[in-house]
């Protein structure tokens, strides 16, 4: 097997590997933030140690070689890499609660039905806004739920005003707990 030649080393194996540290680091670096806004203390300590070990790393490498202008490249490529990486995971993840207030002229009577018997927890109001009689509607979830009661909100009144909070701590709330097969009876179609 021949040995490496320098060039490939210089050139692409070390800005791949700084690409790549770069893009483990920020993505700890995000998952961390997000960790600790959770209030998950002991694990963002954890992933602190690990993002500072493999920023140091790629440091190195990037302070031992100040005239290769790819390494500055590959850094800042991983970077932004792993800033969407994060984005992305965290995104999957879906941790934490939303209150979702939602907003309607319409009567709210059969959005409130429907999230009640769905398993959502749902609290409302009779109220007066800029155009008049509304009903505002709260209803406090699981991240991971948006998508499904944006979709119900849409199916029963489709010019509804809805907005989103993240939420740190929910206790004692009303959360839907239901099977796998269940998790989406309005799926999204691509294309429609």
């Amino acid at each position: 097997m021949p040995a490496i030649d320098s060039f490939t080393v210089t050139y692409i194996a070390i800005p791949l590997l700084i690409f790549l540290s770069r893009v483990a680091d920020v993505t700890i670096g995000t998952l961390r933030i997000v960790f600790i806004s959770k209030g998950l203390k002991l694990l963002a300590p954890i992933l602190g140690f690990f993002e500072i070990l493999i920023w140091l790393l790629a440091m190195t490498k990037v302070f031992e070689n100040l005239d290769n202008w790819l390494y500055f490249i590959a850094y800042a490529g991983g970077f932004a890499m792993g800033n969407y990486v994060g984005l992305k995971i965290e995104e999957r993840l879906a941790l934490g609660f939303v209150n979702i207030r939602i907003t309607t002229q319409k009567s709210g009577a059969e959005l409130i039905q429907n999230l009640t018997e769905l398993g959502y927890g749902v609290t409302y109001m009779n109220a007066f806004g800029s155009k008049g009689q509304v009903n505002v509607i709260y209803c406090v979830l699981k991240r991971k739920d948006i998508s499904e009661v944006t979709q119900i909100i849409k199916k029963f009144n489709p010019k509804a005003f809805y907005t989103l909070e993240d939420i740190r701590l929910a206790n004692s709330g009303v959360f839907r707990n239901r099977p796998m097969a269940q998790r989406n009876p309005f799926p999204l179609r691509k294309g429609k």
